[in-house]
């Protein structure tokens, strides 16, 4: 089970900043951003394997269940 920042989302905003940069921008004028998207994965087959069962409802809530 992890949960943590959406890898997608960082990419486009790292090319952006760097286009400014390229631009001329100072890099310490930039504002900083923090990832405000997470999400959660389960690899229930790693679960079974440790003898855990996880509830329906917590598998709802996952963005990704890992078969």
């Amino acid at each position: 089970m992890a949960y943590g920042a959406d890898q997608g989302v960082p990419f486009p905003l790292m090319a952006e900043y760097i286009d400014r940069i390229f631009r001329g921008e100072k890099p310490s004028d930039l504002p900083v951003q923090a990832t405000t998207t997470f999400e959660l994965v389960i690899n229930l087959k790693t679960a079974k394997a440790l003898g855990l069962t996880m509830p329906e409802s917590f598998l709802v809530r996952a963005d990704e269940v890992i078969e």
